[in-house]
């Protein structure tokens, strides 16, 4: 009995096992998937999908196929991955708002910039662009090296022959294992004037370059408002980003009113997602001086951004606009690539120009090699047809009585076997005396062209001259002259808003603000009487009504001692029951309002909390520029944030739960910006009720429980230094232990 296993095991270190497996998974994502070559720019699925259609004989010029057809060929020649992947890419290729230039012709939806999808590929058909066929041009001819498909039935190209540099004229994008990739696409007129300037000084930098090449060109236009130093450091070293703004004008329209119309968006900004993230800053009232976002888009983008006054100044509207959506982004650069199809580097501009260049060079000198067989084959059969002509009679002897021919005219005439057979294969009327007159003319002509391209091979300067020909050629095809090849993204520099303060982006109109003992927050219009009958919800009542303007700040301190900051123009209308304030502010379910009021700057608030501590804020450092507001005042042991008054005379009232009242001077309160405070008033039990700041020459008023107002003048049985107990409140103190 055979007691080895069937199936034989080996024994390896589980670092060593996952380490080597997971090498092997990270080269294959990177060379064969997500990392393009700086060569033709193109990465394994995309140079498939144009070999495919080649291969299917779609030409610019030529009739469509279903990409169904397209996408089955790719997958089951050369891409065995999924079909949707296949197709996915494919509609790329055909996107004009994602290519700078096409390299596939789509006919039917292939997507759309809004964000749609394209129709499932049995609906749509396509073909090869004239790009496209550019960049496949010298395939036939040896210019690139080809290697087996995946299962090793046909053959593929390792690379296309490129004839202009795509990677950049495109750009790419792909995400590797522990690197990526993110080239923006450029003019390809201004990289072919950059090719001709390397060309004819192979030392120029990125500097340099840069006078051809300004910066990118995205398919979608834009303004480019990026400083030209940053764009400058970017080339140099293949890594930085670029800033991307929509391209916007004001349109008139009469008796002082205007709109903005956005005419282009950034790269790769869906249109719908913008319009809805537009959309979403006006529900929020992030922007406020935006009312309105409609899309009147056709073929053309078109966005209109309606203004909430006509006072608000465009620029400081667009300003407010490029900081809170995708009206402005940052399109990054990295210019990761493969640089042989094998290597990933880093590169520079002029270093990923002269990569594009060099292929470019092999592919001359490998199709002119190409090109001197084709010479040297045709050439010695043109030899044996003079031969032929020559002993024309002789042959024809020959052929008629010998039952194999070919030998004999081999040994009777010196001819090689290729020359015999080509004999053997002419036709009858091409034996007139015309066509040799025309075959001595082909010897000279291919002898003369034999002679230039051996001349050509041996010759470096006489290579860049040629290269430079095709490049110019090129430029002449797709350049700015060409359909669609003019520049469409330009430069300029960005105007920065700064911090702008509301009265300059809202209309100044009186509001009444009222905010119920439930947390629910409206403004009214105008300046309603505090004293009408305001409704609430069942069960909720008035806490907080004040008048104020649109243009106002309001200052929320929660007793958590967080100040949050809130704009009055924002405040849900007046119609309605209103909004929660935790809608606006992120006030934590467990904490309650201690105070509401009007930011007023260079004010001061007394803070105080349930504890008796407290201290002196003012108003200037308590405003909060997020949802998440401020902390200012520090809590302890259970303690509340209780009150926050205007500071307004030279001395301090404090009340505790206790009724005692205590009275001392202002002065002997520090300011502070945060913290816990100093004590205000000493407990035995309980903790503070009310504080409040007077002056002491003025007395102290408040109203008794029969709503009579009570006026203590001579308040030195009260007074007495902080931190003390105090003494019991005067006879008709409220009871609530509160001072008006």
């Amino acid at each position: 009995m055979n007691d080895e296993p069937a199936h034989p095991t080996t024994s390896e270190p589980l670092r060593r096992a996952l380490g080597e497996r997971y090498l092997q998974y990270a080269l294959s994502t990177i060379m064969h998937r997500a990392l393009p070559d700086a060569r033709d720019g193109l990465k394994p699925v995309h140079r498939r999908i144009l070999y495919a259609m080649r291969e299917l004989r779609l030409a610019p010029a030529g009739g469509f196929r279903k990409s169904a057809k397209i996408t089955g060929d790719v997958m089951g020649n050369y891409h065995p991955h999924g079909d949707a992947a296949i197709y996915d890419a494919m509609a790329r290729l055909a996107q004009d708002f994602a290519m700078r230039y096409p390299l596939v012709d789509g006919q039917g939806n292939f997507g759309s910039i809004d964000g749609d999808n394209p129709a499932a590929p049995r609906y749509t058909e396509a073909r090869m662009t004239a790009a496209a066929e550019a960049l496949l041009e010298g395939l036939a001819e040896d210019a690139v090296d080809f290697r087996a498909n995946y299962d090793g039935t046909l053959t593929e190209p390792e690379v296309l022959p490129a004839a202009f540099p795509n990677l950049l004229a495109n750009g790419a994008s792909g995400i590797a294992v522990g690197m990526a990739t993110n080239i923006p696409p450029h003019n390809l007129g201004e990289l072919i004037d950059a090719c001709l300037a390397l060309i004819e000084r192979p030392d120029l930098d990125a500097a340099a370059l840069m006078a051809h090449i300004p910066g990118p060109d995205f398919p979608t236009g834009g303004v480019i408002v990026e400083p030209p130093e940053n764009i400058r450091a970017a080339y140099a070293g293949g890594r930085g980003a670029f800033r991307l703004r929509a391209r916007w004008h004001t349109e008139d329209l009469g008796r002082g009113t205007w709109q903005i119309v956005v005419t282009e968006i950034p790269y790769q900004v869906q249109k719908s997602r913008l319009i809805e993230r537009l959309a979403e800053l006006i529900q929020a009232r992030k922007v406020p001086p935006l009312a309105d976002v409609r899309d009147e888009s056709a073929e053309d983008v078109r966005i209109i951004l309606e203004p909430r006054s006509r006072n608000v100044d465009p620029e400081t509207l667009m300003g407010l606009l490029f900081r809170n959506s995708d009206l402005e982004l940052r399109v990054s650069l990295n210019m990761n690539v493969l640089v042989d199809g094998r290597t990933p580097r880093v590169c520079g501009l002029a270093e990923m120009l002269r990569v594009f260049l060099d292929h470019r060079r092999e592919v001359l000198v490998r199709r002119a090699r190409h090109r001197l067989g084709r010479i040297a084959h045709r050439l010695e059969v043109v030899e044996g047809y003079l031969v032929a002509f020559l002993n024309l009679d002789r042959v024809i002897a020959i052929i008629r009585a010998e039952d194999h021919p070919r030998p004999v005219l081999m040994a009777e005439f010196e001819l090689s076997e290729v020359q015999a057979e080509a004999i053997l294969n002419m036709r009858l009327r091409s034996l007139r005396k015309l066509d040799e007159m025309e075959l001595h003319k082909e010897r000279e002509a291919l002898t003369a062209e034999r002679a230039d391209l051996e001349a050509m091979i041996g010759d470096e300067g006489e290579q860049w001259r040629r290269i430079g020909d095709e490049l110019r050629d090129i430029r002449a095809r797709f350049g700015p002259e060409a359909e669609g090849g003019a520049r469409r993204s330009d430069f300029a520099t960005a105007v920065e808003t700064g911090d702008v303060p509301i009265e300059a982006m809202i209309e100044r109109e009186p509001i009444t603000v009222l905010c119920s003992k439930m947390g629910w927050i409206r403004a009214m219009k105008g300046h309603v009487g505090l004293d009408t009958a305001f409704k609430f919800k069942d069960g909720d009542e008035g806490r907080f009504v004040f008048h104020a303007e649109t243009t106002d700040r309001l200052l929320l301190m929660g007793t958590n001692g967080r100040v949050y900051t809130l704009t009055a123009a924002n405040l849900p209308g007046g119609r309605g029951m209103g909004e929660p304030v935790r809608l606006l502010v992120d006030l934590p379910n467990e904490a309650d309002i201690a105070a509401l009021f009007i930011h007023r700057p260079g004010a001061k608030r007394l803070v105080a909390s349930s504890a008796g501590d407290g201290f002196v804020a003012s108003e200037d450092e308590l405003v909060a520029q997020t949802r998440t507001g401020k902390q200012v005042l520090n809590l302890r042991g259970g303690a509340v944030a209780r009150i926050a008054r205007p500071v307004a005379g030279d001395h301090v009232a404090v009340v505790g739960e206790n009724r005692k009242l205590l009275v001392f001077a202002l002065e002997e309160l520090p300011e502070m910006a945060r913290g816990k405070g100093v004590r205000l008033q000493k407990y035995k039990d309980g903790g503070l009720s009310d504080a409040i700041t007077f002056t002491l020459a003025e007395g102290l008023s408040w109203h008794d429980p029969a709503g009579r107002t009570r006026h203590v003048s001579d308040l030195g049985e009260w007074t007495a230094r902080r931190a003390t107990a105090g003494r019991m409140a005067p006879r008709g103190f409220p009871r609530d232990n509160r001072f008006n």
